[in-house]
């Protein structure tokens, strides 16, 4: 597999070096020189010095034989520009973009750049699940598929709890995929007893969220 890399950062250098030694072939593109000196004497002609957001730039780097476009830069504007050159002119159809801050989600969705990846957003995810009375979690967004995976703990007086799956009037769109109970993961079925503090994992369209607390969570 042939991956450009826009940016030859930390995150650019690491996942160069990780994809290398799967056997992986890369180009990482980095326009600050001292940064390009690292990554060439490291990859060798595996680095290119110059701008990612300009097509000569991809062009040099091998963009039309790429199986895939990682955009990490630091900067969201440029990550992008890149994503969408890639995709719209070269037809690449994984083209990987790094969110540096979480508030410009939004832009990257409705230019339909992705699937994108945002650290702190990650971050905050696992931080929720940690704590010990955390409600509804959202742990990944799969925005091409328009779906997204939460975790919700299910609370003591709430509607479901006590029934069985197949006895709670889960909406359309809206999937229970796993149960963890105590140390135990069970795959839900129809005749599943809920029971308050099992954590769910369900896999919904956006949007419905709401009815999925609900369901699960105390009024």
């Amino acid at each position: 597999m042939f991956v450009v890399i826009a940016g030859g950062g930390k995150a650019g250098r690491n996942l160069a070096r990780m994809l290398m030694a799967k056997d992986h072939e890369v180009a990482v593109i980095e326009i600050d020189r001292q940064r390009y000196r690292r990554l060439e004497r490291e990859f060798e002609h595996g680095a290119l010095y110059g701008d990612a957001t300009e097509i000569f730039m991809l062009e040099r780097a091998g963009i039309e034989r790429a199986d895939v476009l990682a955009a990490v830069t630091g900067d969201d504007e440029d990550n992008i520009i890149i994503c969408q050159v890639a995709q719209k002119k070269y037809g690449i159809d994984k083209a990987i973009a790094r969110v540096n801050n979480p508030e410009n989600q939004e832009a990257f969705d409705v230019l339909g750049v992705g699937p994108t990846v945002c650290s702190t957003i990650s971050m905050l995810s696992l931080i929720e699940h940690e704590m010990p009375a955390h409600r509804l979690v959202h742990l990944l967004n799969l925005r091409k598929e328009n779906l997204e995976i939460v975790e919700v703990m299910l609370e003591e007086g709430s509607p479901a709890t006590g029934r069985r799956v197949d006895e709670v009037d889960l909406p359309a769109g809206v999937l229970l995929i796993s149960i963890l109970r105590g140390s135990d993961a069970l795959i839900p079925q129809g005749s599943t007893v809920l029971s308050a503090g099992d954590q769910i994992l369900a896999i919904l369209q956006p949007g419905m969220e709401e009815r999925l607390a609900g369901l699960f969570l105390k009024g």
